[in-house]
């Protein structure tokens, strides 16, 4: 990015090293809040989970198509992008955010918040199988861990609040791992000149798209009320959420490195229990205490090393999570 060594130049000083972590905990912890925002979106009546993920496609599309234009910024369609949209549209938005709003209504956000912390850790594993990424010991135990984790969530019958609900854990870890899929489609086919804001708007446009005649096909739109309620305030609030954390995220991977930048995965995971402590005095189980701290275990043990840092850098945008 042109603007890559002022920014650099700028939070290197005190003032600057504050402004980053400012700027990181304000986006990890509006992040964590988008999965109490689905739970009470997908409680609301007639809000199918399809119809809500093509209405924060909208939204998401419509933000960064203003904020783009502003910019002077044209969307490229040439094959190597379309390519790009397509896939990490689906991977990265139409099929996660429809899967997490299906689970929604029957896991506590905090729990939801959790399972993201899995996608660093399977992106991992198949940056190994296509080395992509470095072999360590501790790193492969930091996967176990997060493995572990899920089944503390999932197996005991007393970890979740219904004993039904652990399908919903797999509904949501399916998303996890459709996130850890499209990382690694976008370390191998991510054209290399375009700006990760840019490339945002070309997958919400093809997600968004590409969501439309299933909703159609299967009557699920959601129609929208005016003046707005709950469930219209609650998408949009996701969608400006997601499309401003993610850039703050981004930014803070050219000014700060991608390793400052991500470590906003446990803040995201962090604030997305706390979240749900507040907005639904959500009690949890002893057994999800345990898979919430193995995970941050988990993810402290596969985070980069200084010395690839640079490799990192060419692939910032879920490092987060």
């Amino acid at each position: 990015m042109a603007g890559a060594p002022l920014a650099a130049s700028r939070l290197t000083s005190a003032r600057g090293v504050l402004a980053a972590w400012t700027m990181l905990l304000a986006a990890g912890l509006s992040w964590g809040a988008t999965y109490s925002l689905a739970k009470i979106a997908a409680m609301q009546e007639g809000a199918y989970p399809l119809g809500i993920a093509l209405w924060q496609g909208v939204f998401g599309m419509v933000i960064l198509s203003l904020v783009e234009t502003t910019r002077r910024r044209r969307l490229p369609f040439d094959y190597v992008h379309l390519r790009f949209y397509l896939i990490c549209g689906l991977l990265g938005t139409a099929i996660p955010s429809t899967l997490y709003f299906y689970a929604a209504p029957h896991l506590p956000a905090g729990v939801l918040a959790i399972t993201l912390g899995l996608t660093p850790l399977l992106t991992f594993v198949g940056a190994l199988l296509f080395r992509l990424d470095y072999y360590a010991p501790g790193r492969l135990l930091g996967v176990a861990l997060g493995v572990a984790a899920m089944l503390m969530i999932a197996l005991p019958q007393t970890s979740l609040p219904e004993r039904g609900a652990a399908i919903w854990v797999a509904v949501a870890l399916a998303a996890a791992l459709s996130y850890a899929v499209e990382n690694i489609i976008i370390a191998r086919l991510r054209p290399p000149r375009t700006q990760s804001l840019t490339l945002l708007w070309g997958m919400m446009l093809v997600a968004t798209l590409a969501l439309l005649p299933v909703v159609l096909a299967t009557e699920s739109f959601v129609p929208f009320a005016w003046p707005w309620g709950t469930l219209e305030w609650t998408i949009f609030g996701m969608a400006a959420i997601n499309v401003l954390s993610y850039w703050v995220f981004v930014y803070l991977v050219t000014a700060s490195g991608p390793i400052f930048a991500s470590q906003m995965a446990y803040v995201i995971i962090v604030s997305g229990l706390l979240w749900g402590l507040l907005l639904f005095a959500e009690r949890h189980s002893n057994w999800i205490w345990g898979a919430f701290a193995l995970m941050l275990v988990g993810l402290a043990l596969v985070a980069p090393r200084k010395r690839r840092s640079a490799d990192i850098a060419q692939e910032p945008e879920k490092a987060a999570g």
